[in-house]
């Protein structure tokens, strides 16, 4: 009965996670007429397959999915490089101050990005590049969250072997590529994924960063289907699948890491 029971809890929670992915799905299959209905459409009678293509006539599609990828794939490539490097330094080096600059690191994580907001947006508009990809990455490039994460896991590896590497004359940056770097990929896979899946899908800052659509990220150019008295729904949701399918692709191919990443951290 237990057993039962557990099943039967999980199949419901799956089912409330995976039935609105499924009806976006059906959306973006459905025509203008059928999103429009009284009656929901569960599923559309002919589907329309043509609504992907619409998505690229209507507006320029093309440069939302590249303009997302520039930004997230960027962003993400600099959390992957400092954010480890800088959770290393304040996880096996003694310095003045250690303990204060990294306690002052944790209450950035306090301050609402609401907070931040406008001071960014005049920092950026005096630097002369809002519209650009330097307002959109610049922000972003590294994360106190990131770093905390990986000082997490760095911490407790022994001391010994670094100290080992460092008597066979290995450099710091020798002991941090082959040493530290190997032993925190699952730490890698989890900070990549959160990184990536969140500025794939941030809306605010690329929302008053950019001007012409041309500049738009995918969340951002999909407004542009919303107009004052009515909504594209067909094409809000075809656009909406295209913005979910990098991130799933991106999840199952670094899953075996991720897992073992979120079980590693709690355990340490």
């Amino acid at each position: 009965m237990r057993r039962a029971l557990t099943y039967a809890v999980l199949t419901v929670s799956a089912l409330i996670t995976v039935v609105p992915l499924l009806y976006m799905v059906s959306l973006a299959l459905q025509t203008e007429a059928e999103t429009l209905s009284a009656d929901p459409v569960l599923w559309p009678a002919s589907p329309q397959f043509g609504n992907f293509a619409e998505l690229f006539e209507r507006a320029p599609f093309g440069d939302f999915i590249v303009n997302s990828l520039i930004v997230a794939g960027v962003i993400t490539l600099s959390h992957l490089i400092f954010d480890p490097l800088v959770g290393y330094v304040f996880a096996k080096f003694r310095f003045p101050l250690r303990n204060t600059l990294f306690v002052l690191l944790l209450a950035t994580l306090m301050v609402p990005f609401f907070v931040r907001m406008i001071p960014l947006y005049v920092m950026m508009a005096g630097l002369g590049w809002l519209d650009s990809y330097q307002a959109l990455i610049t922000p972003f490039l590294m994360d106190a969250f990131g770093i905390f994460l990986m000082r997490q896991f760095i911490q407790p590896i022994p001391d010994d072997l670094i100290s080992a590497a460092r008597i066979d004359g290995a450099s710091e940056m020798a002991i941090y590529r082959k040493i530290i770097l190997p032993q925190t990929r699952p730490a890698l896979a989890v900070l990549g994924l959160f990184t990536f899946v969140f500025q794939w899908n941030e809306f605010l800052w690329p929302l008053i960063a950019t001007t012409t659509p041309e500049m738009r990220t995918i969340p951002v150019g999909l407004t542009l289907f919303n107009q004052e008295y009515f909504t594209l729904w067909h094409l809000t949701a075809a656009g909406s699948v295209i913005l979910f399918v990098p991130t799933a692709v991106l999840f199952l191919v670094s899953q075996r890491y991720f897992v073992k990443g979120i079980t590693l951290t709690g355990l340490r």
